[in-house]
C-alpha cells in the first residue's frame, strides 16, 4: 500500500467507502472519543478548520474508538447526534474501529507505519490526527495533546492557500 487511497472503510452506516473518493482532497484522519477530556478543544476547533477550508479541499474523517478507557462506549448513530447537537459538526464519521493491537484498523496500521509516533508507533490516546494530501500519503502526524488550531500552517501549506 502507497496511499490512503487504496483502502475501503465501513462508514458509521455499514456501508464500504473507498477512500479514493477522496482523491484531490487534503483529509484530517482522526480517532476520536465522546467522553474523553480532549474532546471538547478538538470537535471545536476541528469544526472551526472545517468551517474555513472545506472550501478548498479538507475533509475530516472521523473514526471512533473505544480503545482507550472506554471513553467512546455509544454506537455509531449515537456519536454522530451527540457531536452534531453539541458542537454543530459533522465530519464524515465511520465505524468503530480498533486502532492498536490485533484487531487495528488496516488503515491506522497504514498510517502508524507511515508516521510513526514519540519513543512507539501506537496511537497513545484518543484524537491522534494524521494530516493526508492530496495524493493521499501521509504529510504528519499529531498527537492527542496537539490542538488542531496548531495544524492551520501544515493545512494551509497541503491545501496551496494563504489567509
Amino acid at each position: 500500500m502507497s496511499s490512503v487511497y487504496e483502502f475501503t472503510v465501513k462508514n458509521a452506516n455499514g456501508d464500504d467507502v473507498t477512500l479514493s473518493e477522496y482523491k484531490g482532497k487534503v483529509l484530517i484522519i482522526v480517532n476520536v472519543a465522546s467522553q474523553c477530556g480532549l474532546t471538547n478543544k478538538n470537535y471545536t476547533q476541528l469544526k472551526e478548520l472545517l468551517d474555513v477550508y472545506k472550501k478548498d479541499g479538507l475533509e475530516v474523517l472521523a473514526f471512533p474508538c473505544n480503545q482507550f478507557a472506554g471513553q467512546e462506549p455509544s454506537c455509531e448513530v449515537d456519536i454522530q447526534a451527540f457531536v452534531a447537537d453539541k458542537f454543530k459538526f459533522e465530519p464524515t464519521f465511520f465505524q468503530k474501529i480498533d486502532v492498536n493491537g490485533d484487531k487495528a484498523s488496516p488503515l491506522f496500521k497504514f498510517l502508524k507505519n507511515e508516521k510513526g509516533g514519540f519513543m512507539f508507533d501506537a496511537i497513545k490516546w484518543n484524537f491522534t490526527k494524521f494530516l493526508v494530501g492530496r495524493d493521499g500519503k501521509i504529510i504528519k502526524r499529531f498527537g492527542p495533546t496537539t490542538d488542531p488550531k496548531d495544524m492551520k500552517k501544515d493545512i494551509e501549506e497541503a491545501l496551496g492557500v494563504r489567509l
